[in-house]
């Protein structure tokens, strides 16, 4: 269903079972898919690509202009997966460059007042609390949180299955699994519940924590902190994606 009362560009292309309501706005260059649903005065604007079976609340911007003195005009796009949640006033912008794209996964919840600047890369099942932001090519691994008034910082990462508790501000890299808190923010424990209500076993979870004590406890270099986890930790995928992440991080990660 299309409201009369909401504006639709003729080119804009619509998948089945869409309802548009009263006073939202879909620009030209739009595509979505099936069973999604975009509220009063939600625009989804030029650049606009989504999935099936995402709602749109009141007051939501999708594929701003970037904000970012690079951009030249080009037609850029924001990437949205499926079943999202986008709440009130969240703001999520397009990529800068043809070559670049914003990017939302899947089953993601971004409430309200949250912001996604431009070519930020967001993967599936994770939070954005309200009010926090991401900017610029900032990075969320699957099933992080961001909890709210967080401030990411651009080209920073997020780990995978980690937290950052309210108001945090961050300019490094928060490595997978954990909960970071506090300012200057800090690594201040294993995320357990929510590993253990993601099915790993309490083994595992050992790992994952003795992983951390050597890589944020022992007295000794970085280099040589993963040294010891290669050693003395069990192989698994999970230690594994924490010494890849470690190994790759480019800012360096938090203290």
């Amino acid at each position: 269903m299309i409201s009369p009362l909401a504006y639709v560009d003729p080119s804009a292309k619509l998948g089945k079972n869409v309802t548009v309501h009263p006073f939202a706005y879909i620009d030209k260059n739009v595509e979505i898919g099936d069973n999604n649903v975009i509220m009063p005065y939600a625009s989804l604007m030029s650049g606009t690509r989504m999935g099936n079976g995402n709602t749109v609340y009141q007051g939501a911007v999708i594929a701003a202009t970037p904000q970012d003195f690079a951009y030249t005009g080009e037609e850029t796009i924001a990437r949205i997966g499926n079943d999202n949640v986008i709440r009130e006033n969240a703001v999520i912008i397009r990529g800068t460059h043809a070559d670049h794209e914003t990017s939302v996964g899947n089953g993601n919840f971004i409430m309200t007042g949250a912001r996604l600047s431009h070519d930020v890369t967001v993967g599936n099942r994770c939070i954005i609390g309200n009010g926090s932001q991401i900017s610029g090519n900032g990075i969320v691994q699957d099933c992080a949180i961001l909890t709210s008034n967080v401030l990411m910082q651009g080209n920073t990462r997020l780990g995978s299955y980690s937290v950052v508790q309210g108001g945090c501000r961050f300019v490094k890299d928060i490595p997978p699994y954990i909960v970071a808190a506090h300012e200057p923010i800090e690594f201040y424990s294993i995320n357990t519940i929510v590993l253990e209500k993601a099915g790993m076993s309490e083994t595992l979870i050992k790992h994952i924590a003795q992983a951390y004590r050597i890589l944020y406890k022992a007295n000794t270099s970085q280099h040589d902190a993963l040294i010891r986890i290669r050693e003395q930790i069990p192989n698994s995928p999970e230690i594994n994606r924490i010494i890849e992440f470690v190994e790759t991080s480019k800012l360096g990660i938090i203290r």
